[in-house]
């Protein structure tokens, strides 16, 4: 479209006079930009958030809101965007508390281009942006740190971690560091059902959107209420780069976009502020078919002259913990008692204690409710808390507080979330090989270095067998979706376990025929650690629903108990014995039983030995099988 007739439709729809000279003005400067191809720079395509498409040649803005682009086919044509935009600029509309002028709206936009183009102040005037300039003095930026919250389970927006960049003011320290600001990307959904979450999160069902909020009330949601442990990762932008990322954040305020599970998430858009920050970073590039938190935090530390510092921040939770494990079952008793209320501060059993058990149990005591006050279980406490500090100031005794030591592997250290499984095994006396891929992210018998023990999030898992004397391969398993929760259980905290998977899988029939069935299975449960947590034990009582045709009515549904046996024998070598029963008593009428041991031993970190042992019963047939595979992580 020519130059005069983009800035005719947008003078038509714009409350500013247009002159000879700004058409003038404005040919010169589009012609400038065509010659210098500035809508083909990645500078400009980062400002739009312009990708290219995953299954067909081309590119488009992720942005999904029509006030993003000035140009009516911005969202899919970069140039006529940029021409559109230098329009704009020539607005002389008045910033009011509701209106900006187009150069304040989209200030990272105009700073770029001005600095491309030179723009003329005679011939465009610049405009006060009064209220990006109050905004941008209220963060007072200094430097720019990504934090990363572990994974936690029980919040279906942040099954697999999470990421946001918070901005340290230039006058605070280590001390002051929670009165800093946060930039989150997050959808905008209430939904507390992990399932539901899970599925529209798939299809782009939710809005996503920037915010930034306090950082303590992050702190506190993720450390306190959600029991995450919170890596900080303090990075090297300049000034200059850290100005253009908050521009652009500005620019984003309003902008809703797509929220997608997979890629579109937290963490990706996250990484696209930092490719507008430092211009030549192509973050975003690595992750065109999905994005994991631990991943994104893992491209950032591997980027040369990036990464600054990396500060561990221990939840309240794994404080409670690390004292527990320094105590004895009498003193964690009392402390628990002091907590509720139900012994007293003058309790013999307490003041008859050394002075420094007395600490240690006073000071447990004042966390865990202040830590109950934090999650909601307990109503306020204030007054009580006040006098748990009073008797513990009375006592002349040293701050009984544990040295929480820093993990020896970083969430982005640890294994690469991809696996491919190469594995020969025998069943029944047949032999065959199997191709085990998982696409993403963590299993319970993987390295638990770097990742949230217990917590198990696979997508998209398939397993592909060849049996010794038939033709081809066969699908013997695909599971979009299996996720598990062991939280073990103590006195102090008791979270339930659970389980869900679903997918395909082959079924035994009595007459030794094994179609695939769809199988809905999940359930509830409970987990107990030994002390130190080298072991754990579990049980669920799981449901399961298996569909297809050759089921009697099409479809079985079964009710039992499953146990088992987690334990690590050392950094490398872990063991699960597991068991199962299932009565199937509606649909297809019929027992499933199974007694199995897997055992995995790590190579290296990015690649694993497992080993499995079992005995199965599906209708009248019982089966051994075991087999071996070779896991690479990448």
């Amino acid at each position: 479209m020519p130059a005069r007739w983009i800035f005719l439709f947008i003078s038509l729809c714009l409350p500013f006079t247009v002159s000879a000279a700004d058409h003038s003005y404005l040919d010169e400067l589009i012609a400038q930009a065509r010659q210098k191809k500035l809508a083909e720079r990645s500078e400009w395509l980062n400002l739009l958030h312009y990708k290219p498409y995953p299954y067909w040649p081309g590119a488009r803005s992720l942005a999904d809101d029509p006030d993003f682009f000035n140009a009516l086919d911005g969202k899919t044509n970069a140039a006529a965007e940029l021409e559109a935009t230098l329009a704009n600029f020539f607005s002389t509309t008045v910033e009011t508390d509701k209106i900006q002028n187009p150069q304040c709206r989209f200030i990272a936009r105009y700073q770029w281009l001005r600095d491309e183009l030179h723009f003329d102040p005679e011939r465009l005037p610049p405009q006060t942006c009064k209220r990006f300039q109050e905004w941008h003095a209220s963060l007072n930026p200094h430097a720019i740190t990504l934090v990363f919250p572990a994974a936690y389970l029980n919040n279906p927006a942040s099954m697999y971690g999470h990421t946001l960049l918070r901005i340290d003011a230039k006058d605070q320290n280590e001390q002051t560091r929670l009165l800093a600001y946060a930039i989150s990307y997050a959808a905008g959904t209430n939904e507390t059902s992990g399932l539901i979450f899970a599925v529209k999160g798939l299809f782009g069902g939710y809005p996503g959107l920037f915010s930034i909020t306090p950082y303590y009330l992050k702190v506190r949601e993720y450390s306190d209420i959600e029991n995450r442990d919170v890596w900080e990762y303090q990075l090297t932008l300049t000034p200059a780069e850290i100005d253009r990322l908050l521009m652009h954040v500005w620019e984003l305020g309003p902008i809703r976009f797509d929220y997608y599970f997979f890629d579109e998430n937290c963490a990706y858009h996250l990484l696209s502020l930092l490719e507008v920050a430092r211009p030549g970073l192509e973050l975003t590039d690595r992750f065109r078919w999905w994005a994991i938190p631990s991943d994104t935090v893992r491209a950032v530390t591997e980027q040369p002259g990036l990464l600054k510092e990396v500060v561990y921040r221990p939840a309240s939770a794994t404080l409670i913990r690390q004292r527990l494990m320094r105590m004895d079952a009498g003193q964690r008793r009392l402390a628990k008692e002091l907590s509720e209320q139900k012994i007293s501060l003058a309790d013999p059993r307490l003041r008859d204690l050394p002075m420094q058990d007395q600490a240690k149990i006073l000071e447990l005591g004042y966390e865990y409710t202040a830590y109950q006050m934090a999650t909601g279980r307990e109503e306020k406490k204030d007054s009580y808390l006040r006098e748990l500090l009073l008797a513990r100031s009375r006592l002349d005794a040293p701050s009984q507080k544990p040295t929480i030591p820093t993990p020896k592997v970083r969430p982005d250290q640890g294994h690469k979330t991809s696996r491919l499984g190469i594995g020969w095994g025998s069943r029944s006396g047949r032999q065959y090989e199997d191709i085990r891929i998982r696409p993403t992210y963590h299993d319970l018998m993987d390295d638990d270095a770097g990742y949230t023990p217990g917590a198990q999030i696979k997508f998209f898992d398939t397993v592909l067998r060849h049996y010794r004397g038939d033709a081809g391969l066969r699908l013997e398993e695909f599971k979009p979706l299996d996720i598990a929760s062991l939280s073990p259980r103590d006195d102090f905290f008791k979270p339930i376990s659970w389980k869900l998977n679903v997918g395909w899988t082959r079924k035994r029939f009595a007459d030794d025929d094994e179609p695939l069935v769809l199988r809905f299975n999940g359930g509830p449960g409970l987990a107990y650690a030994s002390m130190g947590a080298s072991s754990v034990y579990y049980g669920f009582v799981e449901t399961s629903l298996d569909v297809g045709k050759r089921f009697n009515q099409d479809y079985a549904w079964g009710l039992g108990p499953s146990v088992g046996w987690l334990a690590n024998f050392s950094e490398r070598w872990r063991v699960n014995l597991f068991a199962k029963s299932m009565r199937y008593g509606l649909g297809d009428d019929h027992w499933a039983r199974e007694l199995s041991l897997d055992q995995r031993y790590s190579l290296t970190r990015q690649s694993a030995v497992h080993f499995q042992l079992y005995r199965r019963q599906e209708f009248k047939n019982y089966w051994n099988g075991g087999d071996v595979s070779l896991y690479f992580y990448f």
